[in-house]
């Protein structure tokens, strides 16, 4: 069998079985990790190699860091907040969301999921109704505004280094506003469609809430210190691929030191951390990493230009809604790095700006993700956080928030793109 027959059949089956709960879903993943590496479709180097260790480092770093937080009793006063008497339940969920999405416009997806989640399930017990559609909103909030700057998402990463941008030149570039005024725009449509849902689901509003006192503030100075650390290495010149990894694993070490010297928390790293949902990063990185390596989503890539026509918006549109499809089923990293040459090239031959497909691709590329619970890393952690407080979230469940939220972005956000840039 051919290689990218290989490499799809079994991405397909793998997907499959994720999607229909057949089996744990990192032993899933492994298993088509395993026939990949079997077959020869991808050698053991590249395996390595297609694993992000940037991802993993804010995971586990921001885990640890969070672990403490929690224990201090910093989410349940935030919480306490939020949830103010005679106030809405939807406004109150609606406030922590738009947390997130501030928080991830400088701060990686899933670091911010990890941050945020904590207080949103200290608010659902507040509120006293599930936590589900409320940490689905988080993960969806997380993932939009993470376009909005260089530091907000690894896409945006790869964009900034495609195009030679600064961290300024996300918001004001050439003489015209930057992607993160169009995804502003996309995010005004998609938090009115949010908070319209959230009115359906957590009606009344809010009663008296006991008064939470905060044990210790320096998890949460720790925690500051890491955004602000991590907003701080987008001016350094040629920054590697896995700094923001190694500045959140540099300060959840620091904040183990702190912990072990003044015996704040007993940390069991065995049990404390969701070491199935690193085992499921790394199966997934691989199976995904094996569409890369045979050629298919360079065939993508490939189908889209030859679709374009000669007609710019049709070209633009093309790559803004494949870029919205392939990325609600295939991690966006992999995809944007072959997407990005393409899009440039398709820029050129059609005499307009390639900052227009280029800042689409972004939108699609990062934005499909919430449609699916798989399509982001930040979604696979907040399901993670969910399963572990006992909510199973099924593929229809997710649907229901992530794809109107995704629509209305999505839309809004490409035509602002279109108008400014084309």
């Amino acid at each position: 069998m051919q290689p990218k027959l290989i490499a799809g059949i079994t991405f397909l089956a793998v997907y499959v079985m994720l999607v229909s709960h057949k089996g744990k879903p990192p032993v899933v993943v492994w298993c088509g990790a395993a026939v990949m590496l079997i077959t020869g479709v991808i050698s053991f180097s590249e395996a390595v190699e297609s694993i992000n260790v940037n991802v993993l480092g804010i995971f586990l770093g921001t885990m640890i860091i969070s672990d403490l937080l929690i224990h201090s009793n910093l989410p349940a006063y935030l919480a306490s907040l939020l949830v103010t008497p005679g106030r809405s339940a939807a406004g109150a969920v609606m406030a922590v969301c738009l947390l997130s999405g501030g928080i991830s416009a400088f701060v990686d997806n899933v670091a911010t999921v990890l941050m945020v989640v904590p207080i949103a399930i200290e608010v659902s017990k507040q509120l006293e109704v599930t936590p589900v559609p409320f940490i689905i909103g988080i993960a969806v909030s997380a993932n939009l505004q993470g376009a909005a700057t260089l530091v907000g998402d690894s896409t945006s990463i790869l964009l900034a280094s495609a195009a030679k941008m600064t961290f300024t030149d996300f918001f004001w570039m050439n003489g015209r506003p930057g992607i993160f005024f169009s995804v502003q725009a996309g995010a005004i449509a998609a938090f009115s469609i949010l908070y319209l849902v959230f009115r359906k689901i957590y009606k009344g509003s809010c009663g008296a809430v006991e008064t939470v006192h905060v044990t210790s503030w320096v998890p949460t100075v720790i925690m500051l210190m890491m955004m602000g650390t991590m907003a701080v290495s987008s001016f350094i010149p040629d920054r590697p691929d896995w700094a923001l990894g190694a500045i959140a694993m540099g300060y959840a070490l620091f904040a183990l030191l702190w912990n072990a010297l003044t015996a704040y928390k007993h940390v069991d790293l065995r049990h404390d951390l969701d070491w199935s949902t690193v085992l499921l990063l790394c199966g997934l990185f691989i199976v995904v990493g094996s569409l890369t390596s045979t050629g298919l989503v360079m065939d993508m890539a490939n189908i889209i230009s030859n679709l374009a026509k000669g007609n710019a918006f049709r070209a633009y549109i093309t790559i803004v809604w494949m870029s919205v499809l392939v990325s609600a089923f295939v991690d966006n990293i992999p995809f944007t790095m072959a997407m990005l040459p393409t899009a440039q090239i398709v820029a050129n031959s059609l005499g307009t700006s390639p900052y227009v497909m280029m800042f689409g691709l972004l939108l699609g590329a990062t934005l499909g993700g919430n449609i699916t619970p798989i399509g982001a890393s930040a979604n696979i952690a907040a399901v993670s956080l969910l399963r572990r407080e006992g909510y199973d979230v099924s593929f229809p469940e997710f649907l229901r928030i992530g794809l109107p939220f995704t629509l209305a972005a999505v839309i809004t956000g490409s035509l602002v793109n279109w108008i400014i840039w084309s």
